[in-house]
């Protein structure tokens, strides 16, 4: 991986965020503001002129999507981190679809059989000009 730093890694599939999947989380969270759940309300009401996903619901998908694109073979586990930056560029109407584009920023070795990766992934939405979210993720590999 040391050899692919500064490099882009490639681009995840196409994921669809749909009204089931906004309210799951919704659920699972305890998050249920109108703006997410209350279709009728978000069409009539929200700056955004629909239901949207919630923030987190996006970036908590960068580990789904991440693994669209790359793997690390002979590893044990992979483990979630931490994030050094995020920022909530747009919002993801219900019923559309992100992908996530990722770039290897560092591999740095935390011991014996372990690697901490950084990687900068950008979440886009399909036909829209800006994307959903930007982070800069750490991963935690253990061989």
């Amino acid at each position: 991986m040391q050899a692919r730093v500064g490099s882009e890694l490639g681009t995840s599939d196409w994921l669809r965020i749909d009204q089931s999947r906004i309210d799951q989380f919704a659920e699972a969270t305890d998050d249920r503001q109108w703006i997410h759940v209350d279709v009728a309300r978000a069409t009539r009401e929200s700056p955004f002129g629909g239901p949207v996903a919630h923030g987190f619901l996006t970036l908590s998908l960068i580990p789904r999507l991440a693994g669209d694109v790359f793997t690390v073979r002979g590893t044990t586990a992979r483990v979630n981190y931490g994030l050094n930056a995020v920022r909530f560029v747009s919002p993801v109407p219900a019923g559309a679809r992100i992908r996530a584009r990722t770039w290897l920023d560092d591999v740095a070795a935390r011991g014996e059989g372990r690697y901490r990766v950084t990687c900068h992934v950008t979440l886009e939405i399909e036909d829209h000009d800006k994307p959903a979210c930007i982070a800069e993720t750490l991963t935690l590999y253990i061989i």
